[in-house]
């Protein structure tokens, strides 16, 4: 008899796709929340970019973004907290969620990974590295190797987490002020 049928599901789980890991660290509100916690009301901001306001963004933010993210205004009554952006880029292969949010003059409160579906690069989520963002703004360079360290083994989702606020950034200083 022969052992070949042995051999078959011992090789069928080492060249099997390693498992995609989803994991939702935070919602939309939750990281509002957490952002603007005195917060009364959060207002959508349409975004309405026309070509050359799109083209001012892509000379700035490279590179340019995939789709426009959303946004909200953070008010508490009839005062201006701050801006929030719900926003994604990919990750090695798969889309990383995250949220910015920035005070009434435009400089970061806080950067949130709201969920993650690689296999690796999760250290993005480290409370220390995404508190080099805070006080950053639009006149910063917020670039990995400038001012934002990178992580190894977590270099791609650096680079684009950081490419992503930088664009956001540069978004924000083009929106009209309320």
């Amino acid at each position: 008899m022969h052992d070949g049928w042995r051999v078959l599901p011992i090789a069928a789980l080492v060249l099997a796709p390693a498992a995609v890991y989803a994991t939702e660290y935070l919602s939309v509100e939750a990281a509002q929340r957490a952002a603007f916690p005195e917060a009364t009301a959060f207002v959508p901001v349409p975004l309405n970019l026309d070509a050359e306001a799109r083209a001012r963004l892509a000379e700035v933010a490279h590179p340019p973004g995939a789709h426009d993210p959303r946004v909200w205004r953070a008010m508490a009554g009839g005062k201006l907290l701050g801006t929030f952006y719900a926003d994604a880029v990919i990750g090695k292969q798969e889309y990383i969620g995250y949220s910015l949010a920035l005070d009434a003059a435009g400089h970061v409160l806080r950067v949130d990974i709201l969920d993650y579906r690689e296999t690796h690069g999760w250290e993005i989520r480290n409370a220390s590295w995404r508190a080099q963002f805070t006080g950053k703004s639009a006149t910063d360079p917020v670039e990995v190797g400038r001012d934002i360290a990178n992580i190894s083994g977590a270099t791609l989702s650096c680079h684009h987490v950081t490419d992503g606020v930088r664009r956001l950034l540069a978004l924000n200083a083009l929106l009209p002020r309320p």
